[in-house]
């Protein structure tokens, strides 16, 4: 598919521009404050209709990578500017485009110290999340993946919570540690074919001797930042400490960071060992979403206990994709994308009560629905997408998901499926807590309802919430042709592999 402009990549660096005229802005801090919230604001939503173009524009028929853009970036050593999205990666770039305005609008009022440097970063974070999506050069991919975590790192730090800086130093060691190990693994596979051109490399067979070391490098990064239990400590301590924007992206976007690797690089490049390490995943990933779950039963934060619901629901996710059928891996692409509406929007409304009483334990609260009724429903739908109700966008990517599993395995889908009870358990009880019950604390009495603001940033994530759970073909018939060809490629590689290995 061709369009006349370079979409790619104005939807890549239009963010990269905006913050550079946010970063000339000058004057008293009040107007600053106010031409960098406008500046930024305007930027992200053009951005989003840019991004818009993607979606009428694609072929839903043909595999492959569209609206490519490729030229020649560092001489003699084969590394190319080399965008291109496909039918995995799209959607993708489009919950970036779409919740970064929303996290623009969320901050508004919330944000009062340096502003304008707060809008830079999310500026900057967009156009590193958007670029790794679309990136198809390794060495792009990976400036983009590890650049993601240098925004974040100071958002978390710079405007978080009292424990800001442990939070943030923790976020930042955790996800750079396993991301060295990706490195050497990308420049092995440059030394054994010679390219980091992503697509060529998708049918190179790779010896199998070195897959399973090569699998084991990249699941040392994108397990972090999936992130899969035992490596996922990081995480309720970030979402508790960052501000009501950064677990908006945290949870919506750079969470969906590891198991779009698992999809590009792990299953179409080391085939073998992705099957050989099948059963370890699905063992991690029972592991992760009852042992979360459970913990998430006993938290008195509510943001952390949004956490940790958001590590049992990537588990669902990586039994998805190692599943290595059609339902599995398009139930694990749609519940990354379910998940990234659904918990970006229950951190919003976290912040919200948040952003009026100061507190997010869920002992502060009770009987909102008296003062709230807007809030009430608006929080109602995002907890029942969570628990995965039919006719919400949480049911399809499950429901999908462990039809998945259970064609490979009842014995994994089965134990799995305690993680829907569990989930329905500790949102219920959430929802109860906060919203129902007699308003008997003085200092909720005067507690008011969404504003304006609030109604025009919950309203498209409601309607998203319950329009990927009534149409779900609407989503899945652009992400079809590509997990088709994904399969299709693995076991393409796997003969290849087999082939090359016998001649050996």
């Amino acid at each position: 598919m061709t369009i006349e402009i370079p979409i790619l990549s104005l939807v890549t660096f239009l963010p990269l521009v905006g913050a550079f005229f946010i970063f000339l802005v000058r004057g008293e801090e009040e107007i600053v404050a106010r031409n960098s919230r406008n500046l930024a604001l305007w930027t992200t939503l053009v951005t989003f209709a840019l991004s818009l173009l993607l979606i009428p524009n694609f072929d839903t028929q043909a595999d492959g990578f569209q609206f490519v853009e490729r030229f020649e970036w560092i001489s003699g050593v084969g590394l190319n500017y080399y965008l291109g999205v496909d039918g995995i990666s799209v959607w993708f770039v489009l919950l970036s485009t779409f919740l970064t305005p929303l996290c623009v609008l969320a901050s508004w009022k919330s944000i009062k110290t340096r502003v304008k440097d707060y809008m830079i970063a999310f500026l900057i974070l967009e156009t590193l999340m958007v670029g790794m999506f679309c990136a198809l050069d390794f060495v792009l991919f990976y400036i983009f993946f590890e650049g993601v975590l240098i925004p974040m790192f100071l958002i978390i730090g710079i405007w978080g919570g009292p424990r800001r800086v442990y939070s943030a130093f923790k976020f930042f060691l955790f996800t750079l540690a396993g991301s060295v190990l990706m490195l050497i693994a990308i420049l092995a596979i440059y030394s054994i074919h010679g390219t980091m051109d992503i697509p060529s490399l998708l049918s190179a067979p790779i010896p199998s001797d070195l897959q399973y070391w090569l699998w084991l490098a990249f699941f040392a990064s994108f397990a972090v930042k999936v992130p899969m239990w035992p490596v996922h400590t990081w995480l309720p301590d970030a979402h508790v400490e960052a501000p009501t924007a950064g677990s908006v992206i945290l949870a919506g976007v750079l969470l969906k960071m590891g198991g779009y690797g698992f999809l590009r690089f792990s299953l179409p490049m080391l085939p073998e060992a992705s099957e050989f390490f099948a059963p370890f995943v699905f063992t991690l990933s029972i592991i992760a979403i009852i042992y979360t779950s459970l913990v998430a039963l006993v938290q008195e934060d509510m943001k952390k206990l949004i956490a940790y619901s958001s590590i049992a629901h990537m588990g669902f996710v990586t039994i998805g994709i190692f599943t290595f059928n059609q339902q599995g891996i398009e139930g694990a692409i749609f519940q990354m994308l379910s998940h990234g509406i659904v918990s970006a929007a229950l951190f919003l409304c976290v912040g919200v009560v948040y952003d009026r009483m100061h507190s997010r334990e869920i002992s502060t609260y009770g009987g909102l629905v008296h003062r709230m009724p807007v809030y009430a429903f608006v929080f109602l739908v995002f907890t029942l997408g969570s628990i995965g109700l039919p006719g919400t966008s949480g049911f399809v990517g499950e429901f999908l998901s462990l039809a998945g599993a259970f064609l490979v395995s009842s014995w994994v889908a089965v134990p799995a499926s305690l993680g829907v009870i569990l989930g329905a358990a500790y949102m219920l009880w959430l929802y109860r807590r906060v919203i129902f019950g007699e308003l008997v604390k003085d200092n909720l009495k005067d507690i008011l309802d969404l504003d304006r603001r609030e109604i025009f940033i919950f309203a498209p994530l409601v309607v998203l919430v319950i329009w990927m759970g009534v149409y779900p073909s609407y989503f899945l018939d652009i992400i079809h042709v590509s997990v088709t060809g994904l399969i299709e490629d693995m076991s393409l590689s796997r003969v290849v592999t087999d082939a090359t290995s016998a001649i050996h």
